[in-house]
């Protein structure tokens, strides 16, 4: 009987997305504060602790016991595929450092000239900054001509801003200790004082400079000590990436996970009520992920439209599922490598920081948001102030954190820059996480686009056919590809 075709990847993250969706909209049915309070609960939270709450409230004369435990269920059923995503995140999380240090050194080691490490290193952090100022202009552009924030319901505002404030508070506050750091501060915090510290925080940039240090060192040694060294750290590149695609066999699953706790936390309500500016972000990162990056490569490489989303779809994704690229980040290597043919000296250094300092889709979100909280309250930005939310955000993303809400975090510097009030950053919160999503999965293509524009320059992006050819014969090998070499073996022994 003739194999059937297996389904892509991609297609499958997709329907995991798909059903997500919709098993989150119905949890989120059971699960909002307005459901519980529809069921005759006075106090939801009563309902989201022990077992033995949950039936003192009903012998005190609560709602319908049979109404409480569908509630109940609701709950458990997100406890549960929130734990199941988590894990996804946490296995992902725990090869992004050991994939940037060894895939790093081999390929610095690799390349065995220095001033091409410069080179490439200017490419990148130049394309990256070019990007990200045309980010936000689009987001500027998009929300001066719609204008998201014009008539808005001021008691709606008000509503939203005293639902939120709480969580505003949080974020201003954190804005201002990322605020007292300066320039030269950052520059500093770049190189680790304790390496091993680095690795144990995640921190991506200090990890590629450790990687660059070991692998610049490497070429200086003689060739017969360099060897060993270079065999070990391309070993260690080669079981990482066994680990990549053992994970990635789950991803639909986790992706499904992920989308129903999205989903089933997002208020709906307040997202119907700021539907216009969310339509206007989403407007300006389809604009930049599928215009402005297209042209980019069409311009620049050979690359083409479907074969460049084909080759990186389960990075983007996966990237709309966890809101970060930092997490992301393993898969986005994976598929710039092994699906697009860029070659791992180069994905193993564009790609890690980019994920550090390509923001593009969180810098069109601040501009676009920015206009948007002047609008709420009746002010009109000069073109001066706009250029200067411009410059501040394109500052403002090099060495943030790629994690999820973190863009909160910088809009704060930037509304702060032009004197727009802070407490309009309440009324945004409700639909953050849900554009949060939207703007990573346009950071993780900014990252593929830019490794695939450097790579062709450095000759080092495979041809569409090289790639296919290696493809199949990876999956002729599968994942258990020692124990077909080890068979062949006996049987030539035999």
């Amino acid at each position: 009987m003739a194999n059937r075709k297996r389904l892509a990847l991609h297609w499958k993250i997709l329907i995991g997305l798909a059903l997500g969706v919709i098993v989150g909209l119905a949890v989120n049915q059971f699960w909002t504060a307005e459901t519980w309070r529809s069921l005759g609960v006075a106090d939801p939270a009563s309902y989201l602790g022990s077992k033995s709450q949950y039936k003192a409230s009903i012998a005190e004369g609560g709602p319908n016991e049979g109404a409480g435990v569908i509630a109940m269920g609701a709950r458990q059923v997100r406890l549960a595929i929130g734990f199941a995503g988590d894990l996804f995140l946490n296995a992902l999380k725990f090869i992004a450092v050991p994939i940037v240090l060894f895939s790093l050194i081999v390929g610095v080691s690799s390349l065995n000239d220095t001033s091409r490490l410069g080179r490439i290193g200017g490419k990148t952090i130049g394309i990256y900054l070019v990007t990200t100022a045309v980010a936000i202009t689009v987001g500027l552009v998009a929300a001066n001509l719609l204008g998201p924030g014009r008539g808005f319901d001021q008691e709606q505002r008000e509503l939203l801003i005293a639902k939120e404030k709480a969580n505003a508070d949080q974020k201003v506050g954190s804005a201002n200790e990322e605020r007292e750091k300066t320039v030269w501060k950052v520059l500093l915090d770049i190189v680790p004082t304790n390496p091993f510290g680095a690795m144990a925080n995640g921190n991506t940039l200090q990890v590629v400079v450790v990687a660059l240090l070991v692998g610049v060192a490497i070429t200086m040694l003689p060739r017969e000590k360099a060897e060993p060294l270079i065999v070990f750290f391309d070993a260690m590149t080669e079981v990482i990436i066994k680990i990549v695609e053992m994970i990635l066999v789950i991803a639909p699953y986790a992706v499904f996970a992920l989308l129903v706790r999205v989903i089933a936390d997002l208020g709906t309500d307040v997202l119907l009520s700021l539907l216009k500016y969310c339509a206007v972000v989403v407007l300006g990162l389809s604009i930049m992920c599928f215009a402005v990056y297209p042209s980019v490569l069409l311009a620049f490489t050979p690359v083409r439209y479907r074969r460049f989303f084909r080759a990186i779809s389960p990075a983007q994704l996966l990237a709309f599922s966890s809101s970060s690229s930092g997490a992301t980040l393993p898969v986005t290597m994976e598929c710039c490598e092994e699906r697009l043919g860029v070659r791992e000296e180069i994905g193993s250094f564009v790609l890690p920081v980019g994920a550090t300092i390509n923001m593009d889709g969180t810098a069109l979100y601040q501009g676009v948001a920015a206009v948007f909280i002047a609008q709420l309250y009746g002010m009109d930005l000069t073109i001066a102030q706009q250029a200067q939310i411009v410059l501040t955000a394109t500052l403002a993303s090099i060495g943030t954190a790629a994690v999820p809400g973190v863009g909160i975090v910088m809009l704060v510097i930037v509304l702060e820059s032009v004197g727009i009030p802070l407490e309009g950053i309440a009324v945004i919160l409700g639909v953050d996480r849900i554009l949060d999503m939207c703007r990573t999965t346009v950071n993780v293509t900014g990252d593929c686009m830019v490794a695939t524009v450097v790579a062709h320059s450095e000759n080092a992006l495979l041809t569409e056919e090289e790639v296919i050819a290696r493809q199949q014969a990876a999956e002729a090998r599968g994942l258990d590809e020692f124990t077909k070499e080890q068979e062949e073996r006996e049987k030539a022994m035999d």
